[in-house]
């Protein structure tokens, strides 16, 4: 087999490969058995030999093709159209063989690096050996369990042959992983770091510590760096049974399963090492100042920081530090309409967290690790995107995690909750959150509270049954489990006309929740009913559709529910910011909820009980309703042909600023047309809008708390429709902080609106600001477009 490199051959055609990874590969259709091993090793003897070697490890004109990383899980049927066809710009020629040969030495080939003859020994007993005597855990991870200083070994089968695998063990300084090359780093003032050069750059180095402790190096601080030749890891001391039994172990290592979190490595009980210092539940309950721990920010949801340090009196000074780009793939989406019309305005919509100055931010089925100072990557967690999938989650909409303990929390676009190491990247847990198959998805940020991560499902508009659930932060088990749509039989299901469609019945759990520490309640909110548009058939509220639920963070218990627009046909979900305040409302100091709807009313609820206190509209024309009654439902009016408003607020962010009492929003004044029935798709008469009402206009709107009036509001240019949402931030600085339709990042005075300072970015903003620190600094980040940019003060 002739070749000038074999290696070089597949490295030409990795592009090939990572193509038909993506859209689906063919099975192979020649199977190992099918070959005889005997005729394929003499046809490899005779003909291939002579470039790679007798023994298949490379010879003078060839690489090897044992213990060849880039070769393992390939098929055999792969390599027989390789052998078959050759690569003549890599020097291998075509192989003129009979079916029968190449089967066989194909199958030859494929077995120099086939995972399918388990290495022989005792993988328990390796086990033992992992997280005991050798102490190999003390470094490593294998499915969470160990200590994330050196690399994750959960998936090291899928990344490395049984050769390399042996070698690491015994020659740890052939071949040292990338990003944990050790080094040493002396400091200008005197001290001294070793570990690992996580991330580097000619401007700046991400150093982790023995203790897995990120260190954040300008190249300023540094005297000098060295590689280190020796690796921190000795040479495995182990007898030769011990040695094998570890190696069957790791060799069986194929990463983590859906809903198998730990349990691969939780049969026996082992010593498990001292972690880095871990985000426990009281730091999200009162964050560090310059911590941004939760989506929100806070678990109240109100966006308004404490930071002053950037304030009116230097806030024209701010400049942008980073841009961080993320791939969001445009060109491997479908050419469908939908595509088309939301690829108009594609873009992030994370919030991104940061714990101690690392940044953790996600995109399309990916989560990042940044320097919250230089955006510089640290590590990237990755996955494909789920063929078949509708809606936002088909984009790979995400809007960002959870952090609780070492682990970071997300959804994947087809509904899995997963787990990664904050220090390593690598997946930890994961688990199906769905029961069965429906059109679900996936794009909330996670909730961390009380040991638990509380996520929701997205797809709500296309037929699914909502719900949201609890798991374990450790290991994913389910806690609870809260359907917002009932079963057949359930007493709320009379308000669907007598049993829930079985196409699912939507109210959808996909925007972020609160939760009131002082009275132990979880709040979260769902989307509109399935189907939306058509409810002739179906009489009844259609709970808990349109909803607002307070519950028992234990077990998922509801306290009260209030329901903003019961027989929903408009689409006009309650899944707005739940934003939690305490405050004098009526003359008593009480605990309230604020949210404007999408439905064009400002409420403000008392949040013990689910009461109605204020129900104003912010918008200039409401045709569906009069106003809410003192009962809290709405007094509807007759629509004929047209519907006002349309979406009037969104899912992104509120704030409310103390100083000011004052609350925040993004309002679209829009009108539209409706159908009279399913049988009659068109409006029965004409109807007249104005400019503002046809094409859409957004306003930022400042609203007074007790009545619910508008205290000010500014017209924002550009374009009104699509999925522009972008979000507020309020700080102690006495800035106001938002994105408007035409791309600029704005930062105007909270007490009228007035802007402060621009930055043109000339992107699509569909995310919220946030504000943190790093040794002392603010930042000011958010997304725009597919990138985060972060503005600090020089």
């Amino acid at each position: 087999m002739s070749t000038k490199s074999l290696a070089v051959a597949f490295g030409i055609n990795m592009t090939f490969v990572a193509v038909t990874g993506l859209w689906g590969q063919d099975s192979s259709k020649v199977s190992p058995a099918s070959s005889t091993s005997g005729d394929g090793a003499k046809i490899f003897a005779a003909r291939c030999a002579v470039c790679h070697g007798a023994d298949a490890r490379g010879g003078e004109q060839a690489p090897p093709l044992a213990g060849n990383s880039d070769l393992q899980g390939k098929s055999i049927d792969w390599l027989r159209n390789i052998i078959h066809n050759g690569i003549p710009t890599g020097g291998m020629p075509a192989f003129n063989l009979s079916d029968q040969d190449l089967n066989a030495v194909a199958a030859t080939v494929y077995s120099f690096n086939s995972r399918e003859n388990a290495v022989p020994g005792d993988r328990a007993a390796g086990q033992q050996y992992f997280f005991g005597k050798g102490k190999c855990s003390s470094c490593h991870m294998v499915n969470g369990e160990g200590s994330p200083v050196a690399p994750d070994l959960s998936n090291v089968a899928n990344e490395l042959t049984v050769a390399k695998i042996r070698q690491a063990l015994l020659q740890p300084n052939a071949n040292m992983t990338a990003a944990y090359e050790p080094v040493t780093v002396r400091l200008r003032d005197g001290r001294t770091l070793q570990g690992f050069a996580r991330s580097r750059s000619d401007f700046e180095t991400v150093l982790q510590d023995s203790k897995g402790q990120f260190h954040l190096l300008q190249q300023s601080d540094i005297a000098s760096m060295s590689q280190d030749e020796q690796s921190p890891m000795p040479p495995v001391n182990a007898t030769p049974e011990e040695l094998q039994n570890l190696m069957a172990y790791l060799s069986g290592l194929t990463g983590v399963k859906p809903g198998t979190a730990g349990t691969a490595e939780r049969g026996m009980s082992f010593e498990v090492p001292s972690r880095a210092e871990a985000v426990s539940f009281s730091d999200i309950l009162h964050p560090k100042p310059g911590d941004w721990l939760t989506y929100n920010g806070n678990l109240s949801a109100n966006r308004y920081s404490e930071l002053s340090g950037i304030n009116t009196g230097n806030v024209k000074q701010l400049q942008l530090q980073f841009i961080y780009t993320v791939p969001l793939w445009k060109q491997l989406y479908p050419d469908t309409p939908y595509f088309r019309e939301n690829l108009k305005y594609l873009g992030l919509e994370t919030t991104p967290l940061v714990v101690d100055g690392i940044m953790y931010a996600t995109g399309p089925q990916q989560a990042y690790a940044l320097d919250a100072r230089t955006g510089h990557q640290i590590w990237l967690y990755s996955r494909t995107r789920t063929p078949g999938l509708l809606g936002d989650a088909s984009l790979g909409t995400n809007r960002g995690m959870a952090v609780l303990g070492d682990k970071v929390f997300m959804t994947t676009d087809n509904a899995h909750l997963i787990a990664l190491n904050r220090i390593t990247g690598k997946l930890v847990w994961e688990v199906v959150m769905p029961e069965k198959p429906m059109h679900y998805g996936s794009t909330v940020a996670p909730l961390a509270i009380k040991g638990m991560v509380i996520a929701g499902v997205s797809g709500g508009s296309w037929g699914m049954r909502g719900f949201l659930a609890a798991y374990n932060a450790s290991d994913g088990k389910l806690m609870w489990r809260r359907w917002t749509v009932p079963d057949k039989g359930d007493p709320e299901a009379k308000t669907w006309g007598g049993d829930p469609p079985e196409t699912g019945g939507g109210a959808a759990t996909w925007t972020t929740g609160s939760y009131d520490p002082e009275t132990d309640t979880l709040y979260w909110s769902t989307g509109n009913p399935y189907p939306d548009a058509d409810g002739q058939d179906r009489p009844g509220d259609y709970l808990y559709a349109n909803c607002v639920l307070a519950m028992d963070p234990d077990t998922g218990k509801l306290k009260w529910f209030y329901q903003e627009t019961p027989h929903d046909l408009r689409d006009k979900d309650a899944t707005a910011a739940m934003v939690l305040v305490d405050a004098v409302q009526q003359g008593q100091q009480r605990k309230l909820i604020l949210q404007a709807g999408k439905n064009g009313f400002f409420y403000v609820l008392d949040r013990t009980n689910g009461h109605v206190l204020v129900a104003e509209p912010f918008v200039k024309r409401v045709t569906w309703a009069s106003g809410i009654g003192s009962d809290g439902r709405p007094q509807l009016l007759a629509e004929h042909g047209m519907t006002c408003p349309w979406q009037a607020a969104d899912w992104n962010s509120t704030a409310f600023d103390p100083t000011t009492h004052l609350y925040y929003i993004m309002a679209l004044e829009k009108c539209r047309t409706i159908a009279s029935s399913r049988k009659e798709p068109h409006p029965k008469e004409k109807v007249a809008m104005s400019p503002e009402e046809d094409s859409g206009q957004k306003y930022l709107e400042a609203l007074d708390i007790n009545d619910g009036k508008i205290v000010w509001k500014l017209p924002l240019r550009g374009p009104a429709l699509g999925k522009r949402n972008a979000g507020i931030l309020i700080t102690a600085g006495g800035l106001l902080i938002y994105s408007d339709p035409s791309g600029n990042v704005v930062i105007a005075d909270p007490r009228d609106g007035k802007p402060l300072w621009h930055f043109p970015t000339n992107g699509e903003t569909k995310a919220s600001p946030i504000t943190y620190t790093v040794d002392g600094k603010q930042f000011i980040a958010l997304a725009v477009g597919p990138n985060i940019l972060a503005f600090a003060l020089p």
